[in-house]
């Protein structure tokens, strides 16, 4: 039998002392115990370590936004990057069951295979790195550092410990399913409702705890079709309403072919497509001059927004709204299309948007009596209306003659008159067999001055035109700003000029949100973001940006973070928290849209809606508030499975929002953490809780 290095097994002396070998096999024993009693938390950011240490300065964690601003650093060091694989679509199927295992075994039977990923990111970090690469100096040293008593990571013990006591997620049971929007679905809250005269049942009356269950998913449901298809064609499963296609199909709103919804781009003012209405408004109106004079206007009772989806190809933007009514699921089919839309509704309260914002407004036959009650809707409609604004009035009155329509045009005329504005297009569109009144607001306050009535009047001094949140409609207007340093007194830039240009309002003797003068704040923002964009988002996440359409920036403070996206086929809804620095009107100036909110209710959109969500530093402040569980639910509900969440914060609130993405099994793409500041990717799965909770208010 041939001979062993260190022993021979045929009977004759070994040539190696027994002590010799009992200090190799006592070498090889302690390596084996020290590799397996070094706690492995799979998910774990390596630059977390020092960070989650239980020493005196890791309690004191930074809840200053402003420190964004510090993080120079750009490209993600890949050190510092977890990138965890897709799930194929064996896994998606499972997504639907309870999984069999619990939290605590998946994290076991994943190890192995975080350990491999750590050690590849590891051998990566030390072939790419540089000397004044501080990321990435810092995530070697660490990466070094396995010592447990430190309390660096966490122990089984207590992993296991904290997965018995994870969020246990249910799948709401509702009247309306899986397109259960709550602050409109509150039949509860309807009930109390003693007249319906100005839709107050259309409007928002939310819960009064939000929901913390999981909103369950259409039959069939599939990943949506990506834009510019999407556009023009939709999975019938994904909105399996045919209401529209019966009702509206033969003006080309919406057809129903095999397992596809199909849009010919067509409503009921432009049967023959929504490009030759767009181009006869132009035509009829060249000063309105599409993507460069006008660039963000207001969509009033937009139906499937076609309008809104075929103005991109005139670089326009538009802000659709219609309310959930009879011909469900409008905002629904406008959304899964990729069109910017909110379900919302002209009642009794003011739209949750700024004064003297939009550069046009837009409604076509969308049935809202302007002309009734003083005109108080229409005149909601001049406070939104930048001085100089057009309003484009495509209806019946304007070009029928049956004695309804006669004597709504006649009361038109009176109101928009009293109101000062002038009626600059009536045009006839032979094509379509329509046309439109265009109606212009003035730029001074000469016309409302020589008035010989004050009907409809001029606003208290005291009523703030930009103050929105359960403000009621007034029939009154508000003057024209004329002073020159004043925000409406003046046109912005054009477009695309206007982007990347400081709102001429914006002071330098103000201090802007991060603590710069305004408009340098705004520049630095504008820098900011594209930065971490190009050098991060952009190829640092393993995001696929093709398959990303709806965007919503959640905590958006000048709409730095939209701008950089400027050149990738999104749209992106800019989110003012009611409690930030209202900045929303300066995102409007420089050419985006958005809108204010409460994230301690739910929003008005439908579920599985946007492709992707991002919080900077929004988390740390509400959870003062809020309970982050309802929040994490309702960005479940309005995220598409697929879909994506990036959050900047601080590392403990990081940390949190882990914890619950893991209990939701959505897959952790990355974390990468710095200075007690951090960031996160998750990607939100099909899977979906098999234990159910009936929302009694709602049937």
């Amino acid at each position: 039998m041939a001979q062993g290095k260190y022993s021979r097994v045929d009977g004759k002396k070994s040539s190696y002392s027994m002590a010799t070998v009992l200090v190799v096999i006592g070498v090889c024993l302690i390596g084996v115990w020290m590799f397996m009693s070094l706690p492995i938390f799979p998910g774990q950011n390596p630059n977390r370590q020092g960070q989650d240490s239980g020493s005196e300065s890791n309690s004191k964690v930074s809840t200053v936004p402003s420190s964004q601003f510090e993080d120079n650093s750009g490209d993600l060091s890949e050190g510092s990057i977890k990138d965890e694989p897709s799930r194929n679509d064996g896994d998606r199927k499972r997504d639907n069951e309870e999984p069999e295992a619990s939290n605590t075994q998946k994290l076991e039977m994943n190890a192995g295979n975080d350990n491999e990923s750590k050690k590849l990111d590891s051998e990566a970090v030390k072939e790419e790195r540089k000397p004044e690469d501080d990321v990435k100096t810092e995530s070697l040293e660490i990466l070094k550092e396995t010592q447990p008593e430190n309390g660096a990571f966490s122990t089984q013990a207590a992993e296991s410990k904290r997965s018995e006591n994870s969020y246990k997620w249910k799948s709401c049971n509702a009247s309306t399913g899986p397109n259960f929007i709550p602050c409109l679905d509150n039949v509860a809250a309807l009930r109390t409702i003693y007249t319906t005269k100005h839709y107050e049942h259309r409007e928002r009356h939310c819960p009064q705890e939000p929901p913390t269950c999981l909103v369950s998913l259409p039959q069939g449901y599939t990943i949506p079709i990506r834009w510019p298809k999407s556009r023009d064609m939709i999975w019938y499963n994904n909105v399996p309403s045919t209401t529209l296609a019966e009702v509206k199909g033969h003006q080309n709103w919406v057809k129903v072919s095999g397992e596809y919804l199909l849009f010919p781009g067509g409503g009921t003012q432009f049967k023959n497509g929504a490009l030759h209405y767009i181009d006869h408004i132009r035509n009829s109106l060249p000063d309105i001059e599409w993507g460069k004079r006008t660039r963000v206007i207001l969509d009033v009772g937009c139906g499937v927004a076609s309008f809104g989806g075929y103005l991109f190809e005139r670089d326009v933007i538009t802000m659709s709204f219609a309310p959930k009514d009879e011909h469900e699921a409008q905002v629904q089919f406008a959304l899964e299309r990729g069109i910017p839309a909110v379900s919302a509704v002209m009642g009794t309260q003011r739209l949750p948007f700024p004064s003297k914002v939009f550069d046009a407004i837009h409604c076509a036959r969308c049935r809202v009596p302007w002309h009734i009650e003083g005109g108080k809707l229409l005149l909601e409609l001049n406070r939104l209306l930048r001085p100089g604004g057009y309003f484009v009035w495509s209806a019946t009155p304007v070009y029928q003659k049956e004695p309804e329509d006669v004597e709504i045009w006649e009361a038109m005329s009176k109101l928009t008159k009293a109101m000062c504005w002038e009626l600059v297009v009536v045009y006839k569109d032979k094509l379509n067999q329509v046309g439109a009144a265009i109606y212009q607001k003035p730029t001074s306050n000469e016309c409302y001055e020589n008035r010989q009535q004050n009907d409809p009047p001029i606003c208290e001094s005291n009523d703030d035109p930009d103050a929105i949140w359960n403000v009621d409609l007034e029939a009154c207007m508000h003057k024209v700003p004329v002073d020159s340093s004043v925000r409406g007194s003046n046109w912005p830039k054009m477009w695309p000029e206007r982007l990347h240009s400081p709102p001429y309002w914006l002071k330098s003797t103000d201090k802007g949100v991060y603590g710069k003068p305004a408009p340098d704040d705004f520049t630095s923002d504008y820098n900011h973001w594209k930065h971490v964009v190009s050098g991060s988002y952009i190829n640092g996440l393993g995001i696929d940006w093709s398959s990303i359409r709806n965007v919503m920036d959640m905590r958006s403070i000048y709409g730095g973070f939209a701008a950089a996206l400027r050149d990738l086929k999104v749209w992106v809804m800019n989110v003012v928290p009611l409690d930030s620095p209202d900045t929303l009107p300066i995102i409007y100036e420089r050419g985006l849209f958005g809108i204010y909110h409460n994230w301690c209710e739910s929003f008005s959109t439908y579920p599985r809606t946007y492709d992707l969500l991002h919080a900077d530093h929004l988390f740390s402040d509400l959870k003062k508030r809020c309970k982050l569980a309802s929040v994490i639910a309702e960005i479940d509900r309005i995220l598409r499975p697929e879909g994506k969440l990036i959050v900047r914060d601080n590392v403990e609130t990081l940390a949190e929002i882990e914890n619950m993405a893991k209990s939701l099994y959505w897959n952790i793409r990355m974390t990468y953490s710095k200075e007690q500041e951090g960031l996160l990717c998750v990607e939100k799965t099909l899977w979906r809780p098999a234990e159910v909770e009936t929302l009694g208010y709602t049937f």
